[in-house]
């Protein structure tokens, strides 16, 4: 048995891989065919294919749950018309110990998606943006109109540019009283981080604001003391989806303690934590599929009930998920509902085959 369960694993994986490369192929020209919209000045093919080669580990970990179902579908499928699993439960190795082998190289898969998704692709993803807006001369955009805002306390902090990961320009400090009254606005030109929560401010306007009276001055520069450190807005300025587990608890961890909104990125860190779980689940609901259906099912059949199960779960995902941000729902609940409701359906179909 163990011969046999060596050479399932083996397929599978194998299958897997195949699928996988092609679907990050077919992703990747798309994503080609987007940048080639944006070439000129210093942005051209050299830059848009170091682009793509950086944001390739995160299309990798979103695509491996699919690939790891259209691997498995192709490979059992074909091993059901050639007749090997016909010649291996008469061997002795029953529907169990079929779905035992699918799901070891599925802890296999789900293994080698944990190391790229927490600690390659959050890293390669924040250099393909900075290599992106280096090449077109821009400063770091963070993809709202009037630059990034967040919350310290009685502090509102808005940055529009985030220059590089120690520097910052074009700071705005807004602190209020007790009242919650404007009690200071600051300006400065710039921000250099020097570790242990302490930032210089250089080419200061500050304006003190009370009830009676406004006073302005200035000064070329003044130590500002602040737990927002330069990870944190490298975390701001990425999706919620590109971010390791760390990455996440620490905005969460930020966010709360300053009364804000945390719950999308409460909701992108359970979904990390369930993702592996998901891959799971897509194989063990592809043996049902190839073990219960009569041999003779074409490769394209196969592929498209693929294709149907992943685009329905992904739907169904979506659906799930903006419910679970409108309403407030448990981020950790809206996370696992749909993979606990594939895993129900896998279950049960295999049921029907013993």
């Amino acid at each position: 048995m163990y011969v046999l369960t060596v050479y399932i694993v083996k397929e599978v994986l194998k299958g897997s891989l195949v699928a996988l490369i092609l679907l990050l192929t077919l992703f990747n020209l798309f994503t080609f065919s987007d940048e080639l919209k944006d070439m000129g000045g210093g942005y051209g093919l050299k830059e848009i294919f170091y682009y793509l080669a950086l944001t390739s580990p995160s299309v990798f970990y979103e695509l491996v749950p699919a690939s790891a179902l259209l691997g498995s579908l192709f490979i059992l499928g074909a091993m059901g018309n050639n007749h090997e699993l016909i010649a291996m439960r008469a061997a002795g190795l029953s529907v169990l110990g079929i779905i035992r082998a699918v799901m070891i190289s599925g802890a296999i898969l789900a293994f080698i998606s944990v190391l790229v998704g927490e600690f390659v692709a959050p890293v390669t993803q924040r250099m393909a943006q900075m290599v992106r807006i280096t090449a077109q001369g821009e400063q770091f955009h963070m993809d709202f109109k009037y630059g990034l805002w967040l919350r310290e306390g009685k502090r509102f902090i808005n940055v529009r540019q985030v220059v590089d990961d120690g520097h910052l320009a074009d700071v705005r400090i807004y602190e209020l009283d007790d009242q919650q009254h404007l009690h200071q606005a600051l300006h400065a030109d710039q921000a250099t981080f020097n570790g242990n929560q302490q930032w210089t401010l250089s080419h200061i306007k500050t304006s003190d604001i009370s009830t009676q009276q406004m006073a302005s001055n200035t000064a070329e520069s003044q130590l500002w003391t602040s737990t927002i450190a330069p990870n944190l807005l490298k975390i701001v300025a990425v999706s919620p989806n590109n971010l390791s587990l760390l990455d996440l608890a620490d905005y969460v961890n930020f966010l709360k303690k300053n009364h804000q909104k945390s719950h999308a990125f409460e909701q992108a860190f359970w979904g990390r934590i369930v993702n592996p779980l998901v891959t799971f689940i897509m194989l063990l609901i592809s043996a049902p599929f190839v073990i219960g259906v009569k041999r003779g099912v074409s490769v394209g059949e196969r592929m498209m009930i693929g294709v149907v199960i992943g685009m329905s779960f992904n739907i169904f995902d979506k659906i799930v998920g903006h419910l679970g941000l409108i309403y407030s729902l448990s981020p950790s609940l809206i996370a696992f509902i749909p993979s606990m409701a594939m895993l129900a359906i896998a279950v049960f179909a295999i049921l029907k085959l013993q």
